[in-house]
């Protein structure tokens, strides 16, 4: 089944319920993720990135450590709350708006990076945005986390599949992520380009593992869209199989593949065909 984009756009306006989940459930992303943006975007001391729906800060804190000046945008207050606290004493600026409503300065950035976010935004209006604030040849990141990988084994989710089939079966057909939309390589970057604002797209996977613990899982599947949107019960109905099938079944660990898709494409200089 394919996800309606614009219901998972409305999903996505009750994420800041999840904010403290977030912040204890979700795995950070492969160091490889950052490797990238430094040797490929120069990402690193002085750069100037603006980060779109920066969450509790799994991406922001990395650039942080790496003497990159941050301006994170973050629509929801909750998560903005946490980016203040985390990155007080660094150079993080927080705007707390969605970024088609930000008030983001042109022509200032090196770096437009989004992780695991960009789904959120209207990427006619989004790509548009980033260009104008970006440098000429600054860089566009776009990358996101999907939790499963269907080329490799995942007994956790195989056991887990029959319950949500038998109690939510709308959680079974459409996973916790829009998976297709994340790996979608031609359609991801055929609309950058055709904005006909960056250069050819670089598209990159990196392959890895998350290892959990019970309260840990139910933690991350927390955090998933459509989880966060079921009734309270039924959330917390389904949460508690989570967190039981973890240590009855999986003896206290369980190990997924995960896997990390990015997209770069370096900004056009302005005026250029």
């Amino acid at each position: 089944m394919t996800p309606d984009p614009d219901e998972w756009r409305r999903q996505g306006r009750q994420f800041d319920r999840a904010s403290h989940d977030y912040r204890e459930g979700r795995p950070g992303y492969p160091p490889e993720v950052f490797e990238l943006l430094q040797e490929r975007c120069r990402l690193g001391h002085g750069s100037k990135v603006l980060e779109v729906g920066a969450g509790s800060g799994q991406a922001t804190v990395p650039m942080l450590d790496m003497a990159a000046h941050v301006t994170a945008v973050e629509p929801g207050a909750n998560f903005a709350d946490q980016l203040t606290r985390y990155g007080a004493g660094r150079s993080l600026r927080v705007i707390v708006a969605t970024f088609e409503q930000a008030v983001v300065a042109e022509d200032s950035f090196d770096l437009v990076v989004s992780a695991t976010a960009f789904h959120w935004i209207d990427p006619a209006v989004g790509l548009a945005k980033a260009a104008a604030a970006l440098h000429d040849q600054g860089w566009l990141a776009l990358w996101w986390t999907v939790f499963g990988d269907q080329t490799r084994p995942d007994p956790f989710y195989e056991a887990l599949l029959p319950i949500l089939q038998a109690k939510a079966p709308e959680l079974a057909a459409q996973g916790s992520l829009p998976m297709w939309y994340a790996l979608d390589v031609g359609g991801r970057s055929r609309e950058i380009e055709d904005t006909g604002l960056y250069e050819p797209v670089e598209h990159h996977l990196v392959k890895w593992q998350g290892c959990h613990g019970p309260e840990e899982i139910r933690r991350l599947f927390s955090t998933f869209s459509p989880w966060v949107a079921l009734p309270e019960d039924q959330r917390t109905d389904l949460l508690a199989d989570v967190e039981r099938l973890a240590r009855d079944t999986f003896g206290g660990i369980v190990v997924r593949p995960y896997q990390t898709v990015l997209y770069l494409a370096r900004r056009r200089a302005r005026g250029s065909s």
